[in-house]
């Protein structure tokens, strides 16, 4: 188990100024990236940037709604509430209550499949890794535990070789990031950003 925490990440202004990003993680498949995890601030609305061929779960973490607008297409991002969708979607990010901090997933479906999901305490559960996959978790709210480490909002987990298990109270939720590696022979590895 490795745990990033939210004072360790780096922030990486945007060259548009419209906000910063902080890397996570990044799963590497030979020399190719199969997934990535990130924060972003979200300061201004403006267009999203383009990942053609990666899949994008949106999840806002902290502050208000943003309503997400492309050619005949709209998706309402909500707090707590992941949002998958294509990358290569050409979309602008309208704010609707200010500014917000959100955790992206993005991942090659040619590599992996990869999902979210909102938890909530109170919990006490053994959650299980994919067999050929990992668990990562990020801290909304509270101070949960996972495998007896105490976390704070905005820390990352990473369960790459092991089940997770968790301890949230009534105050507490995290996000439960799955990733299913399709090649069982396909050796990705964890690499945490730079920090």
């Amino acid at each position: 188990m490795q745990i990033v925490t939210r004072d360790a990440l780096i922030d990486v202004p945007w060259k548009n100024g419209g906000g910063t990003t902080r890397k996570i993680a990044k799963g590497i498949s030979a020399d190719q990236v199969a997934w990535t995890i990130s924060r972003a601030d979200v300061a201004q609305d403006g267009p999203f940037s383009d990942f053609e061929g990666l899949m994008r779960v949106l999840t806002v973490v902290s502050g208000g709604a943003m309503t997400l607008v492309g050619q005949d297409i709209s998706f309402h991002a909500v707090p707590w509430r992941p949002l998958a969708f294509d990358g290569g979607l050409k979309i602008h990010a309208q704010l609707q209550d200010g500014p917000l901090t959100d955790l992206n997933l993005m991942f090659d479906p040619v590599h992996c499949e990869g999902e979210v999901v909102t938890l909530t305490g109170p919990l006490l559960q053994e959650r299980q890794r994919p067999d050929h996959g990992m668990l990562a978790y990020h801290v909304l709210a509270g101070q949960p535990s996972i495998n007896a480490a105490r976390l704070g909002i905005g820390d990352t987990v990473f369960c790459a070789s092991s089940d997770a298990v968790l301890r949230l109270g009534k105050e507490d939720a995290l996000l439960e990031i799955r990733l299913t590696y399709r090649d069982q022979s396909d050796a990705i590895r964890l690499c945490i950003a730079d920090l």
